[in-house]
């Protein structure tokens, strides 16, 4: 049994919550940080020494923390070949997208953008940043355009763990208030994904909380 602290409205949580959902994996999970609270808890600094979420503990295992590594973890052990293969050549093929994936995507996304956006008020927003901000992401999304003209995922034509890592905050960037520049194969890829139980469950998740 996974156990897994992290509020869902959280990105990285998402991203965690949609690959236990791909890999039809029982857990219980506890809402913590933002709003929930209890990250400054000794017994929260126990599990993670850095107070962030998410933290995974997977039966009486030494617990886990930072997105990536779980994610890879649970790859390695509950996956099958196809999603994160064997063979270290295609592996690492899988995990090359999926770390550009958070450094250039989810990083020049969310606090660039979604914060800008979605928790900044109204009356304090930036658009000449957040333009800025859009313009910058979208160069980075036009790799994945490219990418994705010649597959129907990130890495060939079967779902993988790079698409976790790519994925998760493509629900955000197409349902917040900001102007997008046509991608039509990175939409066509988003539909695909909004088409998966797993993707809808943990990712299609409301941010109202998050809201200012």
């Amino acid at each position: 049994m996974l156990t897994i602290w992290g509020r869902k409205t959280t990105s990285n949580v998402q991203a965690l919550m949609w690959c236990v959902g791909e890999l039809g994996l029982d857990y219980l999970r506890f809402d913590v940080g933002h709003r929930y609270g209890g990250t400054d808890s000794e017994a929260f600094y126990q599990l993670n020494p850095n107070r962030t979420v998410p933290v995974l503990q997977d039966d009486e295992n030494p617990p886990l923390w930072e997105t990536g590594a779980i994610l890879r973890y649970l790859a390695s052990r509950y996956a099958d070949d196809a999603f994160w293969p064997g063979e270290l050549l295609a592996r690492t093929e899988v995990d090359r997208w999926a770390e550009w994936s958070k450094q250039n995507i989810a990083l020049g996304f969310t606090a660039p953008v979604f914060w800008r956006v979605v928790r900044t008020p109204a009356a304090e927003r930036d658009p000449q940043a957040i333009a800025a901000a859009v313009t910058a992401l979208e160069q980075k999304l036009a790799v994945a355009e490219a990418r994705l003209a010649g597959s129907r995922y990130l890495v060939g034509d079967t779902f993988t763990l790079a698409d976790i890592q790519f994925g998760h905050v493509l629900y955000r960037y197409f349902a917040i208030d900001i102007t997008r520049r046509p991608l039509p194969h990175l939409a066509a890829y988003y539909a695909r994904l909004t088409a998966r139980p797993a993707f809808r469950q943990h990712v299609m998740v409301s941010y109202d909380e998050l809201k200012v």
